[in-house]
């Protein structure tokens, strides 16, 4: 039975890991058409990650402690349940280049078959944010550049905590 809303609720989903400042401009813009976006943080076991999921939703959440148009929650296991959870029946994608396109058309598909009532929608960033990934943004830090910029203030004084740590142990 399809999810009706009078107000459409969205979830932005991904890994986030870490959260820059591209990812804040798909929120901005899916605020912009739906009424609540849920930042929703794919806890992948999968994938070797610079910060745990309970990190990034305590850095994400900061960033829009402020805000109450977005809520921030982190989940496992398929998205469609996920979506059921929060009440949301869209998923925004980010989509950067034409070589997103086609795992993203798989992913909205298969999400489709799951539950026939969710919709995917693509949004595609600003120019200057095209070339930015999280990858990019963990590389820059690990190598002492500077990321301002590039991610939130609570993001940049992670990684910057994070990364001084591993340059420089402790002595003894």
């Amino acid at each position: 039975m399809p999810v009706v809303h009078t107000q459409p609720i969205a979830v932005y989903p991904g890994s986030f890991d870490p959260f820059h400042v591209g990812h804040v401009a798909i929120v901005e813009r899916a605020k912009e058409i739906f009424a609540r976006v849920v930042v929703g943080i794919l806890d992948n076991t999968g994938k070797e990650a610079l910060f745990s999921p309970e990190e990034r939703l305590e850095i994400i959440s900061e960033h829009y402690r402020r805000d109450d148009r977005v809520e921030v929650r982190s989940f496992s296991g398929l998205l469609v349940n996920f979506l059921d959870e929060v009440g949301a029946s869209i998923i925004v994608r980010g989509m950067r280049a034409v070589s997103d396109f086609e795992y993203e058309f798989q992913m909205a598909l298969m999400n489709r078959r799951l539950a026939p009532h969710v919709e995917t929608v693509f949004l595609t960033p600003k120019e200057e944010f095209t070339y930015l990934s999280s990858r990019l943004v963990r590389e820059v830090a690990a190598l002492g550049g500077d990321v301002t910029g590039l991610v939130p203030d609570p993001v940049k004084l992670r990684l910057e905590r994070r990364y001084r740590k591993a340059t420089h142990p402790p002595t003894r």
